[in-house]
């Protein structure tokens, strides 16, 4: 029997892959990924001659492959995390968002339900984000039972795939989970995310650009426990819940971005807080979400899983991570990417005075913000 990881060339695909080939030696773990811009094999590199590894290129849209990656894998266990996923690039193009988000979710569902036809032993765990909740307050937590409010294309997005996997499960009866997960970072994260964008543009000491006042907040989470926390979800979970996973960890987007970057003068052996002078206030996103938190009560009581790598840790590995990484990033940062870097922020001119002083949250320190 095999696990299919769809969109597991990405950034958490890639992480999750490595955990499975470790946690399940002697089941084949199969990644499919269309190896668009945030996809590429590079980050399949430590599992790419295992033996219990096999790699297909192949489009979530695209149901006859399915269908044969289903029958010649013998697969029993999907985790669908392929998905555009980066919020700045809906807004800019949002019908991708909805081909692949959307189309290819119900597609990977249907294939599913013909494959598993009779069977009750199979899983299909779906990973979404917190986005799709929509914006916090001062206080309160997201739950598995806060009602949907998106507000971006690719939150919308997400939203709908969340909807159509319950849908399939209720209709169905597709044995679906369904995951909702706060900000990941860490390794293999594309480079147009935000830690990745602090970490390169401090090491070049070019201008880091902060939404706004950058008092936004988020739930940070280190990738290896959310890919911990999705096993669970996958060896524990019970079919037709949905899990909420978190870090517990509230940050605000500018205190967030001067740890990173202190922690990058750390390792470079720079002055303390040399690079925050780097920091520029950039105009926000339209309907930029002002906080997200999540409530994990349920998945820490009923699978007994806690994030275990606290933020500060989790930051001294991922800049070191990126200071030795320059061939990989040399490797994935592609010309287009770079070309959407230039038009994305050069719509947003710079406040013009440098964001040194922290946010008034209080707060010390998904993938995009």
């Amino acid at each position: 029997m095999a696990i299919l990881v769809t969109g597991a060339a990405g950034f958490i695909g890639s992480n999750l892959v490595d955990l499975l080939v470790r946690r399940f030696p002697g089941r084949r773990v199969v990644s499919y990924d269309a190896l668009t811009y945030a996809g590429n094999v590079e980050n399949l590199r430590r599992v790419w001659e295992h033996p219990d590894h096999v790699f297909v290129r192949g489009d979530v849209c695209d149901a006859a492959l399915l269908t044969r990656v289903f029958s010649d894998h013998a697969i029993d266990a999907v985790f669908h995390l392929a998905a555009e996923s980066h919020v700045d690039r809906s807004i800019l193009g949002p019908m991708a968002f909805v081909k692949t988000n959307i189309e290819g979710t119900a597609t990977l569902l249907d294939v599913a339900r013909v494959a598993w036809a009779g069977r009750t032993d199979s899983r299909f765990v779906h990973v979404s984000t917190d986005e799709v909740f929509g914006s916090l307050g001062e206080t309160g937590r997201f739950s598995e039972t806060t009602p949907y409010a998106p507000r971006s294309p690719y939150s919308a997005s997400k939203a709908a795939s969340d909807h159509l996997a319950r849908a399939w499960h209720e209709t169905y009866g597709l044995p679906v989970l369904v995951t909702n997960c706060t900000n990941n970072y860490g390794p293999y994260q594309f480079p147009e995310k935000l830690l990745p964008v602090v970490i390169t543009r401090a090491v070049e000491e070019r201008e880091v650009p902060v939404y706004g006042s950058g008092a936004n907040v988020r739930d940070w989470l280190f990738v290896e426990d959310h890919c911990a926390a999705l096993s669970s979800v996958l060896e524990r979970g019970a079919v037709g819940e949905t899990y909420c996973i978190g870090g517990s960890c509230e940050v605000s987007n500018l205190d967030l971005v001067h740890a990173v970057l202190d922690e990058v003068d750390r390792q470079l052996g720079r002055i303390s807080g040399t690079s925050r002078r780097l920091v520029r206030s950039v105009g926000d996103r339209p309907g930029h979400d002002f906080r997200y938190a999540m409530d994990t009560a349920k998945i820490e009581r009923e699978l007994g899983w806690k994030p275990r790598v606290a933020l500060e840790e989790g930051l001294r590995q991922t800049v070191a991570w990126y200071l030795g990484a320059e061939l990989w990033l040399k490797s994935v940062y592609s010309d287009e990417a770079r070309r959407f870097e230039n038009v994305w922020y050069g719509a947003r001119p710079a406040g013009g005075a440098a964001l040194v002083e922290e946010s008034s949250s209080g707060n010390t320190a998904n993938e995009a913000t």
